[in-house]
């Protein structure tokens, strides 16, 4: 697949704590490439700055064009315009921030959010608000979305309708990089991974090609328990 855009030496600190340490990896075009590490290793941090919310102390992405213009970052747990409505976040994704309209209707269908158009963002439950913010995300007109833990507080059928709308869109050439916290949840729906651990990274590729670095079977698990 041609490569959207590539991370080269990225680092950050917060004063004596090495957040990232010269994170090397690239992204393709309409992949779902899956970014893995365990608590602290760095993921949240390094998508904060590759969305411009942080800025790196080193580092680039190429090619060097406008950050906004190339990636949206969806954080994880946060309610954004709490006293507005649902319907009013996804008209305000279209207008102001000139979302896909086109795509309204489907996203509404694919998240089921109709029965919660007329509701205030902030009396949603946490996987009621985590559908909405995949919705915003989804008509949000940049190539490319990042996605902070996409299936926190959703139950079992949720997750799964929401793993076949992500793969649809990516199937159309939409690029989603996500981190996920869960492997299992990894392992069936990533192209790609990225494995980070203490700011760095300790693997990228296919399943294939990583458990071939590990020298062991394919088991992503596994794989990721013997490369962090």
């Amino acid at each position: 697949m041609p490569v959207l855009f590539e991370v080269k030496g990225l680092s950050k600190s917060f004063g004596h704590i090495q957040a990232l340490e010269d994170v090397s990896f690239h992204v393709e075009e309409g992949e779902i490439l899956g970014l893995l590490g365990p608590n602290g290793a760095g993921k949240s941090t390094l998508f904060e700055c590759l969305a411009g919310v942080s800025p790196s102390d080193s580092g680039e992405v190429l090619p060097a064009q406008d950050r906004s213009s190339l990636l949206f970052y969806v954080p994880d747990a946060i309610a954004p315009w709490p006293a507005q409505s649902v319907r009013w976040a996804l008209e305000f994704t279209i207008g102001f921030l000139a979302g896909r309209a086109e795509l309204r209707d489907e996203i509404v269908g694919q998240l089921d959010l109709r029965p919660l158009l007329r509701q205030p963002i902030g009396a949603l439950s946490k996987g009621q608000r985590k559908r909405v913010l995949l919705a915003i995300g989804l008509l949000t007109p940049q190539p490319a979305v990042l996605i902070d833990e996409p299936f926190e507080g959703l139950d079992l059928r949720q997750a799964r309708d929401i793993t076949a709308a992500l793969r649809e869109h990516a199937a159309r050439g939409r690029t989603l990089f996500l981190s996920i916290h869960q492997i299992s949840d990894a392992a069936r729906f990533c192209d790609r991974f990225v494995l980070l651990n203490r700011g760095r990274v300790r693997g990228e590729g296919t399943l294939q090609e990583l458990a071939a670095q590990a020298n062991m079977q394919e088991n992503l698990e596994e794989v990721f328990l013997a490369l962090t």
